[in-house]
């Protein structure tokens, strides 16, 4: 998720458990994001059987979410500005709740698709809102741990939910599984209520003094690097945001938008989230007949997914940008191109379960080391300060409406092309954004935000405004 803020400051060794005990309740969003990605995989089964829905029924219940999604990443921004990042957190972790029990009683196909609406609006806040929080509420040289924790966080939800729903798997429990979200929502509420507000919102809401006392608890009570930090939040509070003004009038900003908007497209398009919404279905295509073998080996895949978000936190200062991307994208296409060619030369055998498994997770690995962080970075670092909020809402915006189309197509593929052209379909777009990658995209490893803007504005190639 994009960083949107600038705050300055040095912190304490002491005043860290703060800072992380802050970071630990409102990364609880990217628990709840993380879970209610990987939590319909394990029930569309049960749903399927319980409701006996068609296809096209079963894409529409999973594109759903990110229909809501989209509506509420749309709006996000104007919702924090009015009302303040700490309190649009907690409305979003209250609909996560209402969301995730009406999925839970569900008495119809409808009703659980308007459900899921309901908890996409909550994602689409939180995936916006969370990250920017984070970036106010933290001194600079830990703002980082904090942000990539995280998106560690998104990724330990994913690996609970498919625990959750191998665990229910035995007695087939889909309501358990769906409802269950609802629980770190209410913590995360709970949460809410002992945050303290964010010191730029309070400035820039003109209530300075309240925006003071929030930093001196937060650095410890070091009254200079205080004053230091709100004389830096007022200078960038003075910057006029004018984002689609900006947009109209700029084309240098249309470019820095439109790459955001194609990288959040190249990420979803990679066919990860295929796999994370139909793994189940995958396996079973796969060999495995069971729907407690198919669960517990998405589980697999979640855990090894995790680990490989740990490996891009630690070295994507070291190694750059775009190195993981070229890594990732030929490594998911070949994954794509050799599944299809196991489905097309069919799975008989325990070989060839094992290895469908195999390429699986090194398909999720790569992903969670390159696309899945790297888009979310690059997002944030492009655009200029006067637009980050609108170009950062345009890329989430895509995110979610690239996510949708993914999720209400892949079973129709499947139906329509078939099982091994559908995943050289993938291949196929994985491949073609390696091109991308070495034409448009930037590498701003060790770049400052300033330097990229500078770039960008005085109309330099976009691959070339990291230099």
């Amino acid at each position: 998720m994009a960083v949107t803020a600038t705050n300055a400051g040095t912190a304490k060794p002491g005043d860290r458990s703060i800072i992380y005990i802050i970071g630990a309740i409102a990364a609880l969003a990217g628990l709840l994001f993380g879970m209610d990605i990987g939590v319909i995989s394990g029930a569309l089964p049960f749903i399927e059987k319980a409701f006996q829905i068609s296809d096209f029924t079963q894409e529409i219940i999973v594109s759903s979410m990110m229909f809501g999604a989209a509506f509420g990443a749309a709006f996000s921004g104007w919702l924090s500005r009015r009302f303040g990042r700490k309190s649009t957190l907690g409305v979003s972790g209250a609909v996560f709740v209402v969301g995730a029990l009406a999925s839970a009683i569900a008495w119809s196909p409808e009703a659980l698709i308007f459900a899921r609406i309901v908890l996409g609006l909550a994602v689409g806040i939180s995936s916006y809102i969370a990250p920017v929080y984070l970036s106010e509420i933290a001194p600079e040289r830990i703002r980082g741990t904090l942000i990539s924790f995280y998106q560690l966080m998104i990724m330990g939800g994913i690996l609970l939910a498919y625990l959750v729903n191998a665990v229910f798997s035995y007695s087939g429990g889909w309501r358990w599984m769906l409802g269950v979200i609802a629980i770190p929502g209410v913590l995360m509420v709970l949460g809410m209520l002992v945050l303290p507000r964010s010191p730029r919102w309070l400035t820039n809401s003109r209530r300075e003094d309240e925006a003071r006392d929030v930093l001196m608890r937060l650095r410890g009570g070091d009254a200079d690097s205080v004053d230091a930090e709100m004389s830096r939040i007022r200078e960038a509070s003075r910057i006029k945001r004018a984002g689609w003004h900006l947009f109209r009038e700029n084309r240098n900003f249309r470019r820095s938008v439109g790459l955001g908007m194609l990288l959040q497209f190249m990420q979803q398009f990679t066919g990860a989230n295929v796999i994370l919404y139909y793994a189940p279905r995958i396996l079973e295509l796969a060999g495995y007949a069971s729907a407690t073998e198919q669960l517990w080996g998405t589980v697999l895949i979640g855990l090894v997914m995790t680990l490989a978000t740990i490996f891009a936190i630690v070295y994507v200062d070291r190694l750059g940008r775009k190195p993981l991307l070229y890594i990732g994208f030929a490594v998911m296409g070949t994954c794509m191109v050799l599944l299809g060619v196991l489905y097309a030369h069919g799975l008989d055998g325990a070989f060839t379960k094992y290895f469908a498994l195999s390429l699986l997770g090194a398909f999720v690995i790569s992903y969670a080391m390159s696309a899945a962080p790297m888009v979310w970075i690059l997002c944030s670092e492009i655009q200029p300060l006067q637009g980050r909020e609108f170009g950062v809402a345009c890329s989430t915006v895509t995110n979610w409406v690239a996510n949708m189309i993914i999720g209400a197509t892949f079973l129709s593929l499947l139906n329509g092309l078939g099982n091994a052209p559908t995943f050289w379909l993938y291949a196929g777009l994985n491949f073609v954004f390696i091109i991308f990658t070495l034409a448009l995209i930037p590498e701003t490893k060790g770049i400052s935000l300033e330097n990229i803007e500078k770039n960008l504005m005085s109309g330099r190639p976009l691959r070339t405004i990291g230099q």
